[in-house]
């Protein structure tokens, strides 16, 4: 068993058993000229997350947990892209159009893809997802029920967004998750601090957070 410390109380699980998954580390979100910025948001508070994943990521890999990616966005003729989500923002340049790194949150484009830092290994899946969570209309619980897998480590972002929906939506589904709190950002400070408190709050209601540095501790010692 790995035992990581963490709030509310230790987390453990079995390595075997176990997943990282880095969500929605793209560079629409992260990079500068993305679709983040172009909404008025300072992509640094997002970037400041990529060093302690890429830490996290490399050393997943090294113990043998599987790694699971997710991307959010659409189709090119964005027939699973809701109209609301479409409407939403009024904004010049929304989902769909073309921005400075091609078409915003279209899958096959530039601003769509991961971000080189954290780039998936050919052995590593990629969700594609066209909501805010990770399990919703993907084979994501699939992929991890045919693994044998119960306890995912979660980085990536944002943490109020798509971190939150796809962790609920995991606790809803059986699955005991860690949040690494330097390893998921969002563009409000306040957000973030809410969004994570919300997790571990009345015993870990819907899971456990702790951060990079007792992650790899906890690698490094099992």
């Amino acid at each position: 068993m790995i035992i990581v410390e963490a709030k509310p109380f230790a987390f453990s699980f079995p390595a075997g058993k176990a997943a990282l998954v880095v969500i929605d580390m793209q560079r629409d979100f992260v990079e500068p000229g993305g679709f983040g910025e172009m909404l008025g948001n300072d992509v640094s508070l997002l970037r400041s997350a990529i060093e302690p994943c890429r830490r996290v990521l490399e050393a997943a890999r090294c113990a043998g947990l599987a790694v699971i990616h997710t991307r959010e966005g659409h189709r090119p003729d964005l027939a699973d892209a809701p109209p609301a989500k479409l409407r939403r923002g009024g904004l010049a340049v929304g989902i769909g159009d073309l921005g400075p790194m091609g078409r915003v949150l279209v899958r096959g484009e530039y601003g769509h893809d991961i971000i080189p830092e954290l780039y998936p290994l050919a052995s590593e899946p990629v969700v594609d997802k066209p909501g805010k969570g990770a399990f919703y209309a993907t084979d994501l619980d699939s992929m991890l029920h045919n693994r044998g897998i119960r306890s995912l480590v979660v980085c990536g972002v944002t943490t109020e967004v798509c971190v939150n929906t796809s962790v609920r939506e995991a606790n809803d589904r059986g699955y005991d998750c860690l949040v690494l709190e330097d390893c998921v950002a969002s563009y409000f400070p306040e957000f973030q601090t809410a969004a994570l408190n919300m997790i571990k709050a009345q015993g870990g209601i819907f899971g456990w957070v702790s951060d990079s540095k007792r992650f790899l501790a906890a690698l490094a010692k099992a």
